[in-house]
């Protein structure tokens, strides 16, 4: 590993080194001698080994469940072909210029997110709410890589558990044929009659929800966690441990296997599906292009949520990833490289999805709109029940899930160094030790996986959905429109332009400054802030829905439950500020300080830059 720019080498106040003003008399210098054995034995911050390590981080970061089990439904569901339009125009007025922005910002900086905003203290809380964003989203993600293992274990049995109705958890109403029958049992629920038809529920729907989750009736009834759920959470943070443990030297190497290898799979999977009957019937569904559904304003909030998603934008992954590049790296290409490839995951994903919909469509005799699914509901209930009526459904069912699995884990486990960097970036001198690191980190997957247990309880997918709900979506948009606001407004657009030119080179700057400008000034906030508005509007109340049940209404505890969670990940954006303001007192120039950088390095200065008072030296003013 090659190390960056010693943490410790620091500027003064006015831009002078710490030499110039550190005191030169012998007390001084024996409390020098004395601080440097103090922290002889902390580790240096490392950077990437090589520069396409970060590439592939961002890129096994990016490249997520969503694009997988969301963007190919919402395709299918916002006209088809004709999706791609909004898709693409948020995605290049939007999206890309927030990845630039996010990853240039830790680069410049050098730390994790919530350091990295030191760039601006009036808005350093940002990088502490998306720290807290990706901890809560860290937090439950992990369980779709616990149900993806249970799934995985089953798959290796002689015979799947979801393609018959003879396991213990099956009800009267599941059955392999898709027909009505008569339920003559006396109904408990008061909605149904004794003489009710009810639609028969298909096995894989069952394993899911009876044996998989065991699901309860709400969140009044949440129970204790599953035993086999639990089991496979552990594994599930054990490997994220393992992939972790030695920081962006661990993380970086398994990247290029939990990165790369979904590709083959998807690959196999994909010819695998296109020898199946009905495979270009769904293939029609997905691309078949309906104009008249550009004039809905959900097919552009659609669009735009799944390309901030998709992009990990306001979760500080981008700036963590960004800090451990050198200082001359060209961010701005991988950036542009990165979306490109992100896009074309998203839509060979939808060909895979779309070929297996369509054999399922055609075996069942049912049109596609029926079968069609996203979210958990893709993954754990739609694919299995097309592999269990393949050939060698055991063999294609490992295969997915594994695929899964390696899609997921990337996604986990950078969200986990983006918390574990922000702390370490925090405190190196307490962290930054060997023995300690290794038990912080250990520490935090512990943390992490009690948190996780609420999530595997009985009425744990209600928690997941809850959390989900109120602690990424509509925060996440509104942190990016903070974020460009904050640097492009308030930083300064040129400023921040100057930064990155000393960063990639003004020769790539001079190509992306008419691009740049424009977006970071007028679109980008203008679609963020649209986004927004259009999500809180129109964003549909919070449910469960189960088949032959009625759907589950989130009660109102519930809800309140949620605003708090989520109100812990935007408050510390007030909150950093007004501590600053308490710490230093409110006065006009430490409102100017609270605009320039906190702390900057001779090689990170402008010229003009090195006459500005800074944060970092009104608080060591006492030393003379």
């Amino acid at each position: 590993m090659t190390k960056g720019i010693d943490d410790n080498e620091t500027q003064g106040v006015g831009g002078q080194s710490n030499e110039t003003i550190m005191m030169t008399n012998g007390a001084g210098l024996t409390e020098i001698a004395e601080d440097a054995d103090r922290h002889k034995d902390v580790q240096k911050r490392p950077t990437w080994s090589r520069k396409a390590d970060f590439f592939i981080a961002c890129l096994g970061g990016a490249v997520g469940l969503g694009n997988v089990w969301r963007f190919p439904y919402l395709c299918y569901k916002n006209g088809g072909g004709a999706f791609l339009i909004p898709y693409f125009l948020c995605l290049f007025f939007g999206s890309l210029p927030l990845v630039i922005l996010e990853v240039g910002i830790g680069q410049y900086m050098g730390f994790g997110c919530h350091k990295a905003w030191g760039i601006l203290p009036l808005f350093q809380g940002l990088g502490l709410s998306m720290t807290a964003v990706i901890f809560y989203v860290s937090c439950y993600y992990n369980v779709i890589l616990a149900w993806a293992c249970l799934y995985l274990y089953h798959s290796f049995k002689s015979h799947l558990p979801w393609d018959s109705c003879d396991g213990d958890w099956n009800t009267e109403q599941c059955s392999t044929d898709f027909v009505f029958k008569s339920n003559n049992a006396t109904a408990t629920n008061v909605s149904r009659n004794t003489n009710e038809t009810l639609p028969l529920v298909d096995p894989a729907t069952e394993f899911w929800e009876k044996k998989v989750l065991d699901l309860s009736s709400g969140l009044s009834d949440l129970g204790a966690p599953k035993w086999d759920l639990t089991l496979c959470l552990i594994i599930a943070w054990v490997l994220v441990y393992f992939c972790i443990c030695k920081g962006i030297k661990s993380s970086g190497k398994a990247m290029y296997v939990t990165a790369t290898a979904p590709y083959l799979f998807m690959t196999i999977i994909l010819i695998r599906n296109a020898t199946l009957d009905g495979a270009v019937d769904g293939i029609s569904y997905y691309l078949k292009p309906n104009m008249t559904k550009l004039s809905e304003y959900s097919v552009w909030t659609d669009a735009g949520k799944q390309t901030f998603f998709s992009s990990c934008i306001s979760q500080a992954i981008l700036t963590t990833l960004g800090s451990y590049n050198r200082f001359k790296h060209n961010f701005c290409r991988d950036s542009i490289i990165l979306a490109i490839i992100n896009s074309f995951t998203s839509i060979f994903a939808g060909f895979l999805v779309f070929t297996t919909l369509g054999f399922m469509a055609f075996q069942q005799g049912r049109p596609i709109d029926e079968v069609a699914e996203s979210g958990p509901g893709l993954v754990f209930i739609a694919y299995p029940k097309a592999v269990s009526v393949m050939p060698l459904p055991q063999l294609w069912s490992i295969v997915f899930f594994i695929m899964i699995l390696l899609i997921g884990l990337d996604s986990q486990f950078l969200g986990v160094e983006s918390v574990m960097t922000c702390c370490l970036d925090q405190f190196p001198n307490v962290l930054r030790r060997k023995r300690r690191k290794d038990v912080f980190i250990i520490g935090m997957c512990i943390v992490m996986f009690l948190s996780g247990l609420f999530f595997i309880c009985r009425g744990g997918v209600y928690v997941f959905q809850l959390v989900d709900f109120y602690c990424s979506g509509k925060t996440i948009i509104l942190l990016g429109v903070l974020e460009v606001v904050g640097i492009a407004h308030i930083y300064g657009f040129r400023r921040f332009y100057d930064n990155m030119v000393m960063m990639v080179g003004s020769k790539w700057m001079r190509w992306l400054y008419p691009y740049l400008a424009v977006c970071w000034l007028f679109f980008t906030p203008l679609v963020c802030l649209s986004l927004l508005i259009l999500t809180i509007i129109n964003e549909d109340e919070l449910t469960y829905r189960r088949p032959n049940e009625s759907v589950y209404y989130y009660p109102s505890w519930a809800h309140g439950v949620g605003w708090i969670l989520g109100l812990t990940t935007v408050i510390c954006i007030p909150g950093v500020a007004l501590y600053r303001f308490a710490k230093h007192g409110f006065s006009m120039q430490v409102l100017r300080m609270m605009l320039v950088p906190y702390k900057l390095k001779q090689h990170q200065m402008r010229p003009q830059d090195k006459l500005e008072r800074r944060l970092y030296g009104l608080e060591h003013e006492t030393v003379s």
